[in-house]
């Protein structure tokens, strides 16, 4: 398996030390505050039992992007909530990519949407996750 540190090399501390995304194949194309896009390419391995794209892959993809977009400084930002709607099967040799966006921030919460498309640009899945500022800092 790839190291995270240098698979996501260049990336902040947050991307480096996260194994998973590191082990599923997961870019980041854009990394701003309130923004993020992350792409992965469908292995075999991430396929369910009808050899389609795994929900759970589609999610941890779309959770990626939205820890990044709502991780902006240094407090520490967790997930206080997520809903995904499928919209669109994908298969292995596709590649998906997700684009998550903040939509507001009151106090310590925030909301977020996520919209993953294939290499098409149809949209595949919409999440919308829901945040937390921990008082702990990164």
């Amino acid at each position: 398996m790839t190291d995270p540190a240098e698979h996501f090399a260049g990336q902040r501390d947050m991307l480096r030390r996260d194994r998973a995304s590191a082990a599923m194949g997961m870019f980041v194309e854009c990394d701003e505050p309130g923004e993020a896009v992350v792409s992965m390419r469908v292995r075999d391995d991430m396929t369910n039992g009808f050899a389609i794209t795994h929900g759970g892959i589609v999610f941890a993809l779309a959770d990626t992007a939205f820890a990044m977009a709502c991780n902006e400084d240094a407090a520490v930002t967790v997930a206080a909530g997520a809903d995904i709607s499928f919209l669109k099967a994908t298969y292995a040799g596709q590649t998906l990519t997700a684009h998550a966006r903040r939509r507001a921030v009151t106090g310590r919460t925030g909301l977020y949407d996520v919209t993953v498309t294939d290499e098409t640009g149809d949209v595949v899945a919409e999440f919308r996750g829901r945040s937390l500022t921990t008082r702990r800092t990164a």
